[in-house]
């Protein structure tokens, strides 16, 4: 028994729960969708969204920096035809003719833009359902939010509501959005997908049915990106501890490291022994304590589907058109995904993992600001390094190499440089290395006055080293006697010991615990007072319209929601009761309202009505229901359609797959839905001749118009 109660299996903890959504509303803030959309109008704040969709993209790329190299749009977006998502059978059978647009946030702000948009703001559109489906970042709660836009069309009044996280989450199982693996072919990247979408001749929104996988590409990048959050989210809360100095200490080395890591471009720093003793030790052993196997993140990615695999025509036929549209059991996103990876606080990359992931809090704009501020220390320490160069000359061009002298330190580096009347005036430096781990690659050189002391740039940006010293200036000093001999020396500027010295002056301040408590990342008041410490004036505040909004409203009223296994409320006197008397009836409502009861029809609000009306749509579904009900019978390489309710919910029900399987309770809804089936066909229902001619081809859950 002792042995026994030793054994422990290894059962990494996940950063998000697939079950366990959270409430619906924020806990605090708002999202950036609402922020970016919020307007004050006559003394009052609405959120006002551009009309038509073509409008609403134009909005977007306004709010985003364009890279003059590069064709794609600053906000991108694919269309997808034949999808996975709740809107997928929105335009049956009229696919191609109206595709649901999928657009994601992966460019940094434009100049005049006040928010921080890169990686958090995606929005799916079907226009024949005039909904808008957005997934974007609340900074204040730490976490995606989801929302629907509804009556987003011509002539209506489009109102924004949050979403049911639990519907979200069934596919959202990492609480962030979700995209394809490579090759995108759902997506007008297809060849096939485009073709169809061009001969429909249609215009989609001023966006090209022929795209490459250019898009999707980048796309997917945002989502894997976007599904770093709530590690870092994770680590930053609880990590360093509770909120005593030493936790908010940690922190704030945390910050600093992040801060070095993206002013240097995300050069790999190593970490000095103040760091080892504030940071990585405490989070050590704070995250063995709490994680003693790990934090298992989510996955975001589906695997690749070609909805037209195999096919040479498009149908004529409306049936066999909707036929394609099945999702077969091992595309679903309700099927249950493994872990992507699993956080170790032992591993080697376990650090860098923690202070790459904050840097994604950083937005360009913050870094610009903190480099302006840096610019304008004048206390600051300066050193040089020196190494003996070898040059090779030709009529246009020099190629140099160096190396510090044997026994010295110093920069190693070679070069390629342009002449002009003989002189050096521009060029690269193609590699360079520095002692403590700077590595640099193609590194702008330039120099108009021809003196050889060269400003070096990557990027348009100041070059910075590991350490965060900024690299001032390159010089080459050529040796008369022999001209293919020289030297160079390297200026560094240590600016970066004002960001640390203000961090500490931060942390002993009366603002600390708001500045580095155990809360979601302040990172606009991070910012803000950093930059003051600087001496610099901090941004103005990006959201005061959206602060002065009315309280944010659920898509569907919070007492329409019974919580799983929890009877549905009593209807307050006066009232008509809006659940079944029926026992059998009354049986569904503990594992399908969280999803099922709602005033959207995807997926099918079945159990939304009188109960009259609940009765006839129970049974209007009922083929529907039993496959879906019977699929936890079949082994999963057997299943044509994942099992109801989705697998990765079973916990919020207090059970799993095995416990789901042989529950009285889903024997009681089989056998409930199994007797409305013999009602109408007078023999049981078998599951093979239900599913002979697909799924698709059993008659609707709702009827249809």
């Amino acid at each position: 028994m002792h042995a026994a109660a030793e054994t422990r299996s290894l059962a990494p903890s996940w950063v998000v729960t697939p079950s366990a959504a959270g409430d619906n509303l924020p806990p605090s803030g708002r999202s950036l969708f609402d922020q970016l959309f919020a307007v004050s109008r006559h003394g009052q704040s609405v959120i006002e969204i551009p009309f038509p969709f073509a409008a609403l993209l134009t909005r977007l790329d306004s709010e985003l920096a364009r890279d003059p190299a590069s064709p794609l749009p600053p906000a991108k977006r694919v269309l997808i035809p034949l999808g996975r998502s709740l809107q997928r059978t929105a335009a049956a059978p009229d696919y191609f003719a109206f595709p649901r647009v999928v657009v994601a946030v992966d460019r940094e702000n434009g100049p005049n833009s006040k928010f921080f948009l890169k990686d958090r703001l995606y929005i799916g559109y079907q226009e024949k359902s005039a909904v808008l489906e957005v997934i974007s970042y609340n900074e204040s709660a730490g976490r995606f939010e989801f929302q629907l836009v509804k009556d987003y069309r011509a002539g209506g009044k489009p109102q924004v509501f949050y979403a049911n996280r639990n519907l979200c989450f069934a596919c959202h199982q990492n609480g962030s959005p979700i995209f394809s693996r490579a090759l995108w072919d759902e997506t007008n990247a297809n060849p096939q997908i485009a073709g169809q979408l061009s001969a429909s001749g249609q215009h989609f929104y001023g966006i090209p049915p022929q795209r490459g996988v250019d898009v999707p590409y980048a796309i997917d990048n945002a989502t894997e990106r976007a599904n770093g959050f709530a590690l870092t989210q994770r680590l930053w809360r609880e990590g360093c501890g509770e909120a005593d100095l030493p936790a908010r200490r940690c922190r704030a080395g945390l910050f600093v490291a992040a801060l070095r890591h993206a002013l240097s471009g995300g050069q790999r720093w190593a970490p000095d022994e103040n760091f080892r003793q504030t940071v990585a030790e405490p989070l050590q052993r704070e995250a063995r304590r709490r994680w003693p196997d790990g934090l298992a993140v989510g996955n975001p990615d589906l695997p690749n589907r070609n909805p037209l695999a195999g096919m040479s025509a498009w149908p004529e036929s409306p049936a066999a058109r909707i036929a394609i549209s099945h999702i077969a059991a091992r595309f679903d996103p309700l099927l249950p995904r493994p872990s992507r990876e699993t956080w170790q606080a032992e591993s080697a990359s376990a650090m860098s993992t923690a202070i790459s992931g904050l840097a994604e809090f950083i937005s360009g704009a913050d870094r610009l600001a903190l480099e302006t501020a840096l610019a304008r220390q004048t206390k600051v320490a300066t050193s040089e390094q020196t190494a003996a160069c070898r040059i090779e000359p030709t009529a246009s061009r020099w190629s140099v190499r160096c190396a510090p002298v044997a026994g010295q330190s110093g920069p190693t580096l070679n070069a390629t440089l342009s002449l002009k009347a003989g002189h050096p005036i521009s060029g690269q430096l193609n590699r360079l290395n520095l002692p403590g781990g700077t590595t640099l690659s193609n590194v702008e050189l330039s120099d108009p006055s021809g003196n050889s002391s060269f400003a070096l740039r990557l990027n348009g940006r100041l070059v910075r080293s590991a350490e965060g010293s900024a690299l001032d200036r390159l010089s080459l000093r050529v040796h008369t006697a022999t001209p293919d001999a020289g030297e160079v020396a390297l200026a560094l500027r240590d600016d970066f010991a004002a960001v640390e010295q203000a961090v500490s002056a931060l942390l002993e301040s009366p603002h600390s615990e708001k500045l580095f408590g155990a809360t979601a990342i302040p990172r606009a008041d991070l910012f803000a007072a950093l930059l003051t410490r600087l001496g610099s004036t901090p941004p103005q505040p990006c959201c005061k319209a959206a602060d002065a909004l009315p309280p944010p409203r659920l898509e569907v009223p919070a007492d329409a929601l019974p919580p799983p296994r929890l009877e549905v409320p009593a209807a307050a006197p006066g009232e008509q009761a809006n659940t079944p008397t029926d026992a059998g009836l009354q049986g569904f409502y503990p594992f399908c309202a969280t999803c099922h009861q709602s005033a959207e029809t995807f997926p099918p609000n079945f159990l939304s009505g009188s109960g009259a009306q609940l009765a006839a749509r129970l049974r209007q579904c009922a083929p529907r229901l039993y496959v879906r009900l019977a699929m936890a019978d079949l082994p999963p390489d057997h299943r044509d359609k994942t099992p109801m309710p989705p697998e990765s919910m079973l916990p919020a029900f207090a059970t799993d797959v095995a416990g789901w399987k042989n529950s009285p309770a889903r024997k009681a809804l089989l056998a409930q839905v199994g007797d409305w089936l013999r009602a109408e066909t007078g023999r049981p229902p078998n599951l093979n001749e239900l599913l002979a001619n697909g799924y698709e081809a059993l008659r609707p859950c709702l009827p249809t118009p």
